[in-house]
């Protein structure tokens, strides 16, 4: 994309986005926030967008508009996401979680834990995200924060950083739900769901995704008890409870050979092994839409263990092969995550507020949109210095 369409893009999506801010001061500042989140080296501090053209002025006024003004996120990310339906055209929506070290305890909903990544115990936010996910890009399109009980209870704690009455503890599988049931609620194409859930309650999240009709591909732990439909698929005579590990490496016989595109930079051709065992049952909830049978995918490498991820899925109509692709869609994100979304700072909001942490965490989605859709992120930091990046509109 050159510069000129990239301008003609950056506006039509800062049109799209502020189309419900009441002042046009409003829509300028948004449209200086995600310029400078595309522009500044660095930590996307607001001190650091501020300095190379306003100095103290403007980083106050920037702190404004994202810690104190009135403009809610939800209304930004609904006109966000239909933007990117439009042009991204996704396959499934991803959902992501994403951990913030933070050096202090006063950020709101900062707790101390295990950080896997970090191998070590430290302060921390969460946040699930959900993804508008193609094979070519992914956008992120809401976002909800965690916050422990201990901030809840705490009601100086709660005051300073503004956490409305509604807000309460939820499990990771609640959360995860959740927001994808507000993205579910924009009008947006009906998509799959795609996530890894070893870490979470997987058949809590299949029940509450089945209950609300939101068909479903999760990657599950080897532990997870199931039923197969047919025994004899595995050589058994009876139907009986196994770990999903046992039941697909009884399931080996049915392998094939499925070919699919890495999200490497090089988008290398793969060849893994897949194969599917049917599944009895393993969503019945009171409410649920459609049949409780499930499919259960093994994916593995020739040579190595076998398998080496399982995943659950209700949809049953798909070959194993295509599932297999949609899987593959969890690299997609995550590499755009730390491609884009950490260059674009999603993780550098220094506030101390819950509104303030959602806005930010808007804005940063909305620069990680148009980083994405250039598709060149990196080649045009001076035109977005200079604000042609993205143009005011009119």
């Amino acid at each position: 994309m050159t510069g000129t369409e990239l301008a003609m893009s950056g506006t039509e999506l800062s049109s799209t986005l502020f189309a419900t801010f009441p002042r046009s001061d409003q829509r300028r500042k948004g449209e200086e926030y995600i310029r400078g989140l595309l522009a500044t080296e660095g930590r996307k501090s607001i001190r650091n967008m501020a300095a190379p053209t306003g100095g103290s002025a403007r980083e106050q006024s920037l702190h404004h508009f994202v810690s104190s003004s009135t403009w809610h996120w939800m209304p930004v990310r609904e006109a966000l996401a239909q933007y990117v339906a439009r042009t991204v055209a996704p396959e499934a929506y991803v959902i992501r979680t994403m951990v913030i070290p933070k050096a202090g305890d006063n950020s709101v909903g900062v707790y101390r834990r295990y950080v896997p990544e970090l191998g070590q115990i430290r302060g921390v936010q969460q946040a699930v995200g959900v993804w508008a996910a193609a094979q070519e890009t992914s956008v992120p399109v809401n976002w909800r924060l965690d916050i422990p009980q201990d901030w809840l209870d705490n009601g100086l704690r709660r005051r300073q950083a503004a956490i409305p009455d509604s807000v309460r503890e939820e499990s990771p599988e609640e959360s995860a739900v959740e927001a994808m049931l507000a993205v579910r609620d924009w009008g947006l194409p009906a998509r799959p769901v795609v996530m890894d859930a070893r870490d979470m309650d997987a058949m809590s999240v299949v029940r509450r995704f089945r209950s609300s009709g939101l068909r479903h591909l999760i990657r599950i732990s080897g532990s997870l008890r199931l039923t197969p439909a047919d025994p004899a698929q595995i050589g058994r005579g009876t139907p009986e409870a196994l770990p999903a590990q046992q039941i697909m490496a009884a399931a080996k016989l049915l392998r094939r050979p499925a070919v699919w595109r890495d999200h490497s930079p090089e988008h290398a051709m793969r060849t893994s092994l897949v194969a599917a065992v049917r599944i009895r049952g393993a969503s019945r909830a009171p409410g649920m839409r459609g049949g409780g049978d499930m499919l259960l995918i093994g994916i593995g490498d020739s040579g190595k263990a076998w398998p080496s991820e399982l995943w659950l899925t209700d949809l049953v109509d798909l070959s194993p092969v295509a599932l297999l692709r949609l899987s593959r869609l969890i690299g997609r994100v995550d590499r755009d995550f730390s491609e884009i979304s950490e260059q674009v700072g999603i993780r550098d909001y220094a506030g101390r507020s819950f509104n303030g942490w959602h806005r930010h965490a808007t804005l940063a989605s909305a620069a990680h949109a148009v980083a994405a859709l250039d598709g060149t992120y990196g080649t045009y930091d001076e035109e977005l210095r200079t604000g042609t990046g993205i143009r005011r509109a009119a």
